[in-house]
């Protein structure tokens, strides 16, 4: 029987310019020019802040003749008051582009202060709801040059940010189509000193958007080849990343798996991240750990809707048994292999969560494209598994 004509039917979008290979950050100031960029903000994180590859990074740019400025007061899950401090520092060096330099939290607030330089209204006006990003001015927001410094958000070549409303508890995702940066340079070498345990967690964060986007009901056939082979980029060198973080080739195919994840899931994301964007703003948990250990009981809480994808996702993955259960058991290995936790009880989620978070789930703008509508209890209900180790 052919299909519907109206099932046929999509608006597609993909990413940005992308300069890929070790060493490639030498380019910076080159590619900064070429933007118009003469006095920039590099943008990153206070732990990467004091580090070589962030001080040589801005020397670099000084060196070319940039007045090159540097903000680094961002938490870990940035808040808007981040977001505020940074565009005051923009504002006060008379910055013309910011640089966003690090993991995805430095990125995302590097994001959404190039957005709110030129804004007259509030960030939170800016929320990924309706048609709010009409409210942007356009002309008024910053270009960015991206440099992601670990392999998981793939937030270089997204179009929104993920930032905490530290008054209401919650994590908000703010979006425009002119948020994504206009260049991005993946250097592996700027990975190599991430330690093993944050490589895992980013790694699985990298691994959660592949399999969400794969597992979206919403028709994307490039986001769905795109979300295969970035599972198979993890498959293969995410053990190798976390096991010797100076494999240049497995921090290199880490990061182009992230890029890919990030690309992929315009399709669409799920429950995982319904319940990690919560639980992060409410107990300033990491993003990728929480993905990380969610996956296996979201995978199976979604199992009687995604047996096909998983089956044709094994084949790709040449694992024995192609089926829903070796994928999972894929999954299940391969956290085991790479020390990540069986519950979010081992990172000190409380019991207490379930009932507070399944409500803010469903709220959250990535439960629109879970497979299955779960309604707050069935997200409770997974929760609870999730803390206990049931599966």
């Amino acid at each position: 029987m052919n299909a519907p004509i109206a099932s046929l039917t999509a608006n597609w979008n993909y990413p940005t310019a992308v300069k890929a290979g070790p060493g490639r950050i030498r380019e910076l100031p080159q590619h900064c020019r070429d933007m118009g960029m003469k006095r920039p903000l590099l943008v990153t994180d206070p732990g990467l802040a004091p580090l070589p590859i962030v001080t040589g990074a801005v020397q670099a740019c000084r060196d070319a003749g940039l007045d090159c400025g540097l903000f680094s007061g961002i938490k870990g899950n940035p808040t808007g008051r981040n977001v505020e401090d940074g565009v005051a520092a923009y504002q006060a060096g008379r910055h013309d582009g910011v640089i966003a330099f690090g993991g995805g939290s430095a990125l995302d607030a590097a994001k959404a202060i190039a957005l709110m330089v030129g804004q007259s209204r509030p960030l939170w006006d800016f929320e990924d709801i309706g048609d709010n990003y009409l409210r942007v001015n356009v002309q008024g927001m910053a270009p960015v040059i991206a440099v992601p410094t670990t392999a998981g958000t793939g937030s270089e070549v997204g179009r929104a940010s993920v930032i905490t409303d530290d008054e209401a508890h919650v994590k908000r995702i703010i979006f425009h189509a002119r948020m994504l940066p206009a260049l991005v340079i993946l250097d592996a070498e700027l990975t190599t000193a991430l330690p093993a345990r944050l490589t895992a967690a980013t790694g699985m964060d990298a691994l959660s958007h592949n399999l969400e986007a794969l597992c979206s009901p919403f028709h994307h056939p490039m986001a769905t080849g795109i979300g295969m082979e970035g599972s198979r980029l993890v498959h293969q060198y995410l053990r190798r990343a976390v096991e010797d973080g100076q494999d240049i080739e497995a921090r290199h195919q880490m990061l182009v798996a992230s890029s890919m994840g990030a690309t992929a899931f315009q399709k669409g994301l799920g429950a995982m991240h319904a319940l990690a964007h919560p639980l992060g703003a409410l107990y300033d948990a990491h993003h990728g750990m929480l993905n990380a250990i969610l996956m296996p009981y979201v995978l199976k809480a979604n199992e009687s809707v995604i047996s096909d994808t998983m089956t044709r996702l094994a084949r790709y993955l040449d694992l024995p048994k192609p089926g829903f259960g070796a994928v999972l058991d894929w999954v299940l290995a391969l956290r085991e292999s790479i020390g990540i936790p069986h519950t979010l009880a081992a990172i000190h989620i409380p019991e207490a969560a379930v009932g507070v978070v399944g409500a803010l789930a469903v709220q959250d703008g990535s439960s629109a494209t879970n497979p299955i509508p779960f309604t707050a209890q069935e997200y409770d209900r997974i929760l609870g598994h999730a803390i206990s180790g049931t599966l």
